[in-house]
């Protein structure tokens, strides 16, 4: 039960720093500058509004998937399915193919209300201090209004995200093979050269051990994440020069009109 409550603690925090982040992002790649500091200071309201609607819409998220688990599961336990299992065989087989996919389906959109919230609803946050409600209703409008241009962002954001994918993996690979070479010449050194010394295994030396796996840890998480960076980047700007002219403020913003030249005295 601790460790259930700390990790939920740690996800109502990281949902918090990552809600405020958003924005910072958004700002960082209009302004084409980023400012954590003072962005987390300028965007703490906002930010704060997103997080309570990314934690109310995570809490219906998980309930819908409760419910669509959990009541099947009931009657086919009612039915006495489990009870004889080989008497329902094909009844099983049926219903978890069902259950997967319809637990696939509603995995699916959860993710793409996640992904348009960020993409659209944030943009709209930042420029004109709106609730995420009130931006999902202009979003819908303009949904409404032009279904093939936001299918056709959603696809081909699906396609860019596998491509991406399988180069960062692909990075991330070279990128552990280059730093295990130097990691594995330190190991093997620090090794024999603790044998040659007479050194045992001992809480000292197991403190070691761990502190030093554990920088290097470090160092791995880093890496990886500076490999993802222009990804981290590219992708809401991405929905950003998608929005911008379907959005005026974030069209004037990106694209200032030069200003009219002063009349002739």
């Amino acid at each position: 039960m601790a460790l259930i409550a700390i990790g939920f603690g740690l996800l109502v925090l990281f949902t918090y720093i990552g809600s405020v982040m958003r924005f910072i992002l958004f700002d960082s790649i209009v302004a084409r500058e980023c400012h954590i500091r003072q962005g987390w200071a300028r965007r703490r309201q906002p930010g704060l509004r997103l997080f309570w609607w990314q934690l109310l819409f995570m809490l219906a998220g998980f309930a819908a998937l409760l419910i669509v688990i959990v009541i099947p599961l009931a009657g086919a336990g009612a039915l006495g399915w489990f009870t004889h299992a080989r008497e329902h065989l094909i009844g099983l087989v049926l219903g978890g193919l069902g259950l997967l996919l319809l637990l696939v389906v509603l995995v699916a959109f959860i993710a793409l209300i996640e992904v348009m919230t960020k993409d659209f609803v944030v943009p709209q946050m930042a420029l004109e201090d709106i609730s995420a409600i009130e931006g999902w209703r202009r979003l819908w409008v303009w949904l409404k209004a032009d279904k093939s241009g936001y299918a056709g962002y959603i696809g081909m954001k699906i396609v860019l995200a596998v491509g991406a994918a399988i180069v960062v993996i692909i990075a991330d690979l070279i990128a552990l093979f280059v730093l295990l070479i130097p990691f594995g010449g330190v190991g093997i050194v620090a090794v024999l050269g603790g044998k040659a010394a007479g050194w045992t295994w001992n809480l000292y030396t197991i403190t070691l051990a761990v502190t030093l796996g554990c920088i290097a840890l470090a160092i791995l998480i880093f890496v990886f994440s500076l490999i993802s960076v222009p990804l981290i980047v590219f992708f809401p700007a991405y929905s950003i020069y998608f929005l911008a002219p379907r959005y005026p403020p974030l069209a004037s913003l990106l694209w200032p009109q030069p200003s009219a030249p002063a009349a002739p005295s």
